[in-house]
C-alpha cells in the first residue's frame, strides 16, 4: 500500500458528512475538519457561512471535503474567524 490509499482516519459514524482520510489526505481533511467545526459551532449552515466571511460556498465545500487545501491566505483567515467570528462578519458586511 502506498500513502494514497492507506486509511489514516476512519470515517466518523457519527457525523453524516466525514469521510475516510488517505495518508496523503490527512492534512487537507484536517483543514476541512477545522472549517465544518467552526461552521456547526456558529450554527451555520455553508451557504449562511460562506456569505457572512466572503468565502465562496464552492470552494467552502471543497475545502470540507478534502478535495482541495485551502491557499496560505484563506488558512490565515481562517484562523481569524476561530478567534472572532462576530469581528469579521461585522467588518465583512461593511
Amino acid at each position: 500500500m502506498n500513502k494514497h490509499t492507506t486509511i489514516a482516519i476512519p470515517a466518523d459514524p457519527n457525523d453524516p458528512e466525514d469521510r475516510d482520510v488517505s495518508v496523503a489526505g490527512l492534512e487537507r481533511a484536517d483543514m476541512g475538519r477545522r472549517f465544518r467545526i467552526l461552521r456547526h459551532r456558529l450554527g451555520m449552515s455553508q451557504s449562511e457561512f460562506a456569505a457572512a466571511f466572503g468565502i465562496p460556498v464552492a470552494n467552502l465545500r471543497q475545502y470540507e471535503m478534502a478535495r482541495h487545501m485551502p491557499s496560505p491566505a484563506v488558512r490565515s483567515y481562517l484562523k481569524v474567524i476561530e478567534a472572532e467570528p462576530d469581528v469579521v462578519r461585522r467588518v465583512v458586511a461593511g
